[in-house]
Protein backbone atom coordinates (compact mmCIF):
# COMPACT_ATOMS: atom_id res chain seq x y z
CA UNK A 1 0.00 0.00 0.00
CA UNK A 2 1.57 3.26 -1.41
CA UNK A 3 1.66 6.35 1.80
CA UNK A 4 -0.92 8.29 -0.19
CA UNK A 5 -3.69 5.09 0.68
CA UNK A 6 -2.78 4.96 4.05
CA UNK A 7 -2.66 8.80 4.64
CA UNK A 8 -6.25 8.85 3.26
CA UNK A 9 -7.48 5.58 5.11
CA UNK A 10 -6.50 7.32 8.40
CA UNK A 11 -7.86 11.07 7.09
CA UNK A 12 -11.49 9.21 6.64
CA UNK A 13 -10.98 7.63 9.88
CA UNK A 14 -10.34 10.82 11.70
CA UNK A 15 -12.70 12.48 10.29
CA UNK A 16 -14.96 9.62 11.13
CA UNK A 17 -14.00 9.93 15.13
CA UNK A 18 -11.79 12.46 15.83
CA UNK A 19 -11.23 11.29 19.51
CA UNK A 20 -11.14 7.34 19.79
CA UNK A 21 -10.23 5.86 23.16
CA UNK A 22 -10.68 2.21 24.49
CA UNK A 23 -14.22 1.06 25.50
CA UNK A 24 -12.48 -0.17 28.79
CA UNK A 25 -13.93 2.08 31.72
CA UNK A 26 -11.37 3.78 33.62
CA UNK A 27 -10.61 6.62 35.53
CA UNK A 28 -6.89 6.86 36.29
CA UNK A 29 -3.88 4.95 34.99
CA UNK A 30 -3.82 2.28 37.27
CA UNK A 31 -7.61 1.39 36.99
CA UNK A 32 -6.40 1.29 32.84
CA UNK A 33 -3.87 -1.09 34.23
CA UNK A 34 -6.21 -3.68 36.44
CA UNK A 35 -8.50 -3.35 33.22
CA UNK A 36 -6.37 -4.19 30.29
CA UNK A 37 -4.63 -7.31 32.53
CA UNK A 38 -8.15 -8.40 32.94
CA UNK A 39 -8.93 -7.98 29.36
CA UNK A 40 -7.02 -10.48 28.07
CA UNK A 41 -8.67 -13.57 26.06
CA UNK A 42 -12.06 -11.44 27.41
CA UNK A 43 -14.16 -8.97 25.93
CA UNK A 44 -13.91 -5.27 27.10
CA UNK A 45 -18.00 -5.74 27.99
CA UNK A 46 -17.16 -8.44 30.44
CA UNK A 47 -14.37 -6.68 32.27
CA UNK A 48 -16.62 -2.97 32.25
CA UNK A 49 -19.38 -5.27 33.95
CA UNK A 50 -16.46 -6.80 36.93
CA UNK A 51 -15.03 -3.60 37.13
CA UNK A 52 -17.90 -1.17 37.62
CA UNK A 53 -18.82 -3.67 40.90
CA UNK A 54 -14.96 -3.66 41.81
CA UNK A 55 -13.84 -0.11 41.46
CA UNK A 56 -16.16 1.60 43.94
CA UNK A 57 -15.05 -1.06 46.86
CA UNK A 58 -11.28 -0.32 45.86
CA UNK A 59 -9.67 1.37 43.22
CA UNK A 60 -6.34 1.94 44.46
CA UNK A 61 -3.14 -0.32 44.91
CA UNK A 62 -3.16 -0.67 48.34
CA UNK A 63 -6.94 -0.88 48.55
CA UNK A 64 -7.14 -3.87 45.73
CA UNK A 65 -3.92 -6.00 47.59
CA UNK A 66 -5.69 -5.05 51.00
CA UNK A 67 -8.53 -7.81 49.13
CA UNK A 68 -6.35 -10.43 48.67
CA UNK A 69 -6.85 -13.00 45.63
CA UNK A 70 -9.76 -14.25 47.87
CA UNK A 71 -11.19 -10.87 47.95
CA UNK A 72 -10.68 -10.39 44.80
CA UNK A 73 -11.90 -13.15 43.15
CA UNK A 74 -15.47 -12.64 43.40
CA UNK A 75 -15.26 -9.25 41.51
CA UNK A 76 -13.94 -11.10 38.79
CA UNK A 77 -14.93 -14.64 38.09
CA UNK A 78 -17.11 -13.70 35.55
CA UNK A 79 -14.10 -13.13 33.49
CA UNK A 80 -12.23 -15.91 31.45
CA UNK A 81 -9.07 -17.41 33.13
CA UNK A 82 -10.30 -14.99 36.31
CA UNK A 83 -8.16 -17.50 39.12
CA UNK A 84 -4.62 -16.45 37.36
CA UNK A 85 -5.79 -12.72 36.65
CA UNK A 86 -6.43 -12.48 40.03
CA UNK A 87 -3.26 -14.01 41.29
CA UNK A 88 -1.61 -11.30 38.59
CA UNK A 89 -3.62 -8.40 39.86
CA UNK A 90 -2.43 -8.55 43.77
CA UNK A 91 1.21 -9.52 42.70
CA UNK A 92 0.47 -6.13 40.60
CA UNK A 93 -0.08 -4.24 43.36
CA UNK A 94 2.67 -5.70 45.77
CA UNK A 95 4.78 -4.26 43.17
CA UNK A 96 3.56 -0.99 42.68
CA UNK A 97 3.09 -0.41 46.52
CA UNK A 98 7.32 -2.05 47.06
CA UNK A 99 8.85 -0.77 43.73
CA UNK A 100 6.48 2.61 42.36
CA UNK A 101 5.33 4.75 45.11
CA UNK A 102 1.80 2.92 44.87
CA UNK A 103 2.06 4.55 41.00
CA UNK A 104 1.88 3.04 37.64
CA UNK A 105 5.20 3.13 36.04
CA UNK A 106 5.52 5.37 32.83
CA UNK A 107 8.21 2.85 31.44
CA UNK A 108 7.83 -0.23 28.99
CA UNK A 109 10.28 -2.53 30.69
CA UNK A 110 8.66 -1.47 34.39
CA UNK A 111 6.00 -2.47 32.77
CA UNK A 112 6.48 -5.51 31.24
CA UNK A 113 7.70 -6.92 34.59
CA UNK A 114 4.85 -6.42 36.30
CA UNK A 115 2.89 -10.43 36.04
CA UNK A 116 0.12 -10.16 32.97
CA UNK A 117 1.37 -7.17 31.82
CA UNK A 118 3.02 -8.24 27.80
CA UNK A 119 4.32 -5.73 25.25
CA UNK A 120 0.31 -5.26 23.61
CA UNK A 121 -0.62 -4.14 27.70
CA UNK A 122 2.53 -1.85 28.18
CA UNK A 123 1.45 -0.67 24.63
CA UNK A 124 -2.40 0.46 25.70
CA UNK A 125 -1.30 1.78 29.07
CA UNK A 126 1.71 4.01 27.75
CA UNK A 127 -0.66 5.23 25.04
CA UNK A 128 -3.77 5.74 26.62
CA UNK A 129 -3.29 6.82 30.45
CA UNK A 130 -0.11 8.98 28.92
CA UNK A 131 -0.10 9.60 25.42
CA UNK A 132 2.74 8.06 23.66
CA UNK A 133 2.53 6.87 20.38
CA UNK A 134 2.61 3.55 20.55
CA UNK A 135 0.42 0.78 18.76
CA UNK A 136 -0.90 -2.10 20.25
CA UNK A 137 -1.24 -5.06 18.14
CA UNK A 138 -4.45 -6.99 19.32
CA UNK A 139 -6.07 -9.60 17.22
CA UNK A 140 -8.08 -7.38 15.48
CA UNK A 141 -5.74 -4.74 14.41
CA UNK A 142 -3.24 -7.81 13.45
CA UNK A 143 -6.24 -8.93 11.12
CA UNK A 144 -6.73 -5.16 9.92
CA UNK A 145 -3.18 -4.65 9.10
CA UNK A 146 -2.83 -7.66 7.15
CA UNK A 147 -6.37 -7.61 5.20
CA UNK A 148 -6.07 -4.12 4.12
CA UNK A 149 -2.40 -4.03 3.35
CA UNK A 150 -2.05 -0.92 5.71
CA UNK A 151 0.43 -3.25 7.68
CA UNK A 152 1.28 -6.99 6.65
CA UNK A 153 3.45 -9.11 8.68
CA UNK A 154 3.57 -13.15 9.69
CA UNK A 155 3.04 -11.87 13.43
CA UNK A 156 2.22 -9.27 16.20
CA UNK A 157 5.95 -7.95 16.30
CA UNK A 158 6.35 -7.28 12.71
CA UNK A 159 2.76 -5.77 12.34
CA UNK A 160 3.76 -3.20 14.95
CA UNK A 161 7.05 -2.24 13.58
CA UNK A 162 5.79 -1.44 10.46
CA UNK A 163 3.03 0.52 11.67
CA UNK A 164 5.07 2.73 13.68
CA UNK A 165 6.90 2.91 10.40
CA UNK A 166 4.18 3.76 8.02
CA UNK A 167 1.22 5.43 10.08
CA UNK A 168 1.69 9.25 9.67
CA UNK A 169 3.19 10.78 12.91
CA UNK A 170 0.18 12.94 13.47
CA UNK A 171 -2.19 9.61 13.29
CA UNK A 172 0.18 7.38 15.90
CA UNK A 173 -1.29 8.82 19.10
CA UNK A 174 -4.80 7.68 17.65
CA UNK A 175 -4.33 4.66 15.53
CA UNK A 176 -4.15 1.97 18.19
CA UNK A 177 -8.27 2.87 18.87
CA UNK A 178 -9.29 3.50 15.31
CA UNK A 179 -8.01 -0.21 14.32
CA UNK A 180 -9.13 -1.37 16.70
CA UNK A 181 -12.79 -0.48 16.95
CA UNK A 182 -12.77 -0.76 13.01
CA UNK A 183 -11.86 -4.42 13.23
CA UNK A 184 -14.26 -4.92 16.20
CA UNK A 185 -16.85 -3.49 14.10
CA UNK A 186 -16.22 -3.47 10.51
CA UNK A 187 -13.59 -5.28 9.43
CA UNK A 188 -14.80 -8.57 11.48
CA UNK A 189 -13.01 -11.71 11.66
CA UNK A 190 -16.01 -13.54 9.39
CA UNK A 191 -17.93 -11.72 7.14
CA UNK A 192 -16.16 -8.26 6.96
CA UNK A 193 -18.65 -5.81 6.38
CA UNK A 194 -16.68 -4.39 3.23
CA UNK A 195 -20.13 -3.07 1.52
CA UNK A 196 -20.60 -0.81 5.06
CA UNK A 197 -17.10 0.27 4.90
CA UNK A 198 -15.93 3.85 4.43
CA UNK A 199 -12.05 2.55 3.36
CA UNK A 200 -13.60 -0.10 1.43
CA UNK A 201 -12.34 1.61 -1.90
CA UNK A 202 -8.77 2.08 -0.54
CA UNK A 203 -8.79 -1.70 0.88
CA UNK A 204 -6.19 -3.97 -1.17
CA UNK A 205 -8.49 -7.08 0.24
CA UNK A 206 -9.94 -8.93 -2.68
CA UNK A 207 -12.57 -10.39 -3.18
CA UNK A 208 -15.04 -7.45 -1.00
CA UNK A 209 -17.84 -9.22 0.41
CA UNK A 210 -21.39 -8.17 -0.77
CA UNK A 211 -24.22 -6.85 1.41
CA UNK A 212 -25.62 -9.87 2.49
CA UNK A 213 -29.25 -11.40 1.04
CA UNK A 214 -32.20 -10.88 2.98
CA UNK A 215 -33.58 -13.67 1.29
CA UNK A 216 -37.25 -13.89 -0.49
Amino acid sequence: MNTIKRREIFERLRAANPHPTTELEYTTPFELLISVILSAQATDVSVNKATRKLYPVANTPQAIHALGVEGLTPFIQSIGLYRTKARNVIETCRILLAEHGGEVPRSREALQALPGVGRKTANVVLNTAFGEPTIAVDTHIFRVSNRTGIAPGKNVAQVEEKLLKSVPEEFRNDAHHWLILHGRYTCVARNPQCWNCMIADLCEYTPKTPLPSKGI
